[in-house]
């Protein structure tokens, strides 16, 4: 692997007086011209981990793109095709120079060498802070836990969308752990890439469980709990349900969480870096403001390009009674179908970009306990979530939660979260292809060569490259 690992050099913030993720900030690029220089001092380790938080929230990846292509290839949104935005996507006729392919692998892979140069620098470093050796080894160790978090974070959204564990191979994705320009690396097997993420994922809890530097009030840099919610959804993908059992419960029990009460439900949307159900949130403002490439220009009804409707069935299903009913609305401007208002309220693209919400590790956690676990735990989770989403007059306590339940209530909770397309998937499938009306015009079985993105044409076209293509495309 050369092009994308290292054509992007070292991205970074400028290092002076950084103190909070949740703070608007400026990317500086260093072009492959200008030679890496070492890391020495605390807070240039720090603006290496804003750096990779701030490319994760890039329009391709977080910021926009992965989040609505899982809904658009779901049974509950689609693409109205409106600018052309998601048609290769929507009718599957992807290619392999497909910006919606190389704009997400681009993305993650800037991440990863971030991660790269962060676990890679030395732990003899100083800090204006403080010249207490204590203090400086638990703020390397808080830094280097988030950069091993981010790095498996990255890895395992490469696998979904680019490896080929649903398209009938079992080839994953490159696997780099060092940031080498001259790296040529050929894809790793699923397994392989599984092990990877999980090897991350656990230095970083080696690295953030018991740090007193770690910051659990500031949802926007991450901290044991975030990065074990975010392994509850890695195993939940994986199957792994003993594990999602252990790990929901640790953020559970720690009693930091809560979930948004029925009456702040709508509004909550608007906050941000300060919603009791926000464990890990990706920073944004005004200066970063994504814009016209935001997720709110694809997904509201009266902003930018409104290019991803609801399809109206599902919506039906919802009860009035159910505050979730009341996030939808329909364009001012006449463009036919039902749109999320809610939860991208921001028409410039400010908002703070909800990786991980509370509802969604309880989520985790029924499915799990559904799995050889506690039913009556899982009927726990089940009403803390059902119990905010109803005035008290309409709600009716469940005395059961089984399987379908729970995948009727994902599909309501996270709706135009990116997660539909996933959750299809792990559960076997099929995935609806869409027309332009919300009409399913066929299923992609599980197997199905085009459920794997297409490696870019710009990454296998490289001289001597080890990377191959996906089957399926034109590279």
């Amino acid at each position: 692997m050369k092009k994308y690992l290292i054509a992007f050099s070292v991205i970074a913030l400028s290092a002076t007086a950084v103190t909070s993720c949740s703070e608007d900030f400026v990317e500086t690029q260093f072009n492959q011209s200008k030679p890496q220089e070492d890391i020495k001092t605390v807070e240039e380790l720090q603006s290496f981990v804003f750096g990779a938080y701030g490319t994760m929230r890039n329009a391709s990846y977080y910021g926009c793109d992965f989040v609505t292509i899982p809904d658009v290839r779901s049974d509950a949104m689609y693409s109205n095709n409106r600018s052309g935005y998601y048609s290769t996507v929507s009718n599957y006729t992807m290619l392999s120079n497909d910006a919606y392919s190389s704009g997400p692998y681009t993305a993650m892979y800037t991440v990863i060498a971030k991660a790269n140069i962060i676990l890679g620098t030395s732990n003899n470093l100083t800090w204006g802070k403080t010249v207490d050796p204590t203090e400086i080894s638990n703020q390397i160790k808080n830094l280097k836990g988030q950069a091993y978090a981010v790095r498996a974070q990255a890895i395992f959204d490469a696998l979904r969308l680019y490896g080929q564990q649903y398209s009938g191979g079992t080839t994953g994705v490159v696997v780099p752990l060092q940031y080498n320009p001259s790296a040529n690396m050929a894809r790793a097997t699923v397994a392989q890439t599984q092990a990877q993420i999980e090897a991350d994922f656990n230095s970083a809890l080696a690295n953030l469980t018991g740090n007193t530097n770690q910051n659990f009030s500031d949802k926007t840099v991450l901290n044991e709990l975030s990065v074990k919610s975010l392994m509850s959804r890695y195993y939940l993908y994986k199957g792994d349900y003993a594990k999602v059992r252990s790990l929901v419960s640790d953020v559970v029990g720690s009693g930091k969480y809560s979930v948004i009460p029925r009456d702040s439900y709508l509004t909550s949307w608007t906050l941000n870096n300060a919603a009791s159900n926000s464990v890990f949130e990706l920073a944004v403002g005004p200066i970063a403001a994504l814009s016209s490439t935001s997720i709110n220009a694809k997904i509201n009804p009266n902003s930018g390009y409104m290019n991803m409707p609801v399809k109206g069935s599902f919506v039906a299903t919802i009860p009035a009674e159910d505050i979730r009913s009341e996030i939808f609305a329909t364009s001012d401007a006449g463009v036919p179908g039902i749109f999320i208002a809610a939860k991208y309220p921001n028409a410039n693209g400010e908002d703070n970009i909800r990786i991980s919400r509370y509802e969604e590790v309880l989520l985790n956690g029924i499915e799990a306990e559904l799995n050889g676990g506690d039913p009556d735990k899982a009927l726990t989770y089940y009403k803390m979530i059902l119990s905010n989403r109803f005035a008290p007059a309409d709600y009716v306590e469940p005395t059961s939660v089984d399987i379908n339940k729970l995948k009727t209530e994902r599909k309501k909770e996270l709706l135009g979260e990116g997660f539909r397309m996933w959750d299809l998937l792990r559960w076997g499938g099929p995935i609806p292809k869409n027309n332009t009306s919300g009409g399913v015009t066929a299923n992609i079985a599980i197997g199905d060569n085009k459920l794997a993105f297409p490696i870019p044409q710009a990454e296998t076209n490289v001289a001597g490259t080890l990377v191959k293509s996906n089957p399926g495309y034109d590279n």
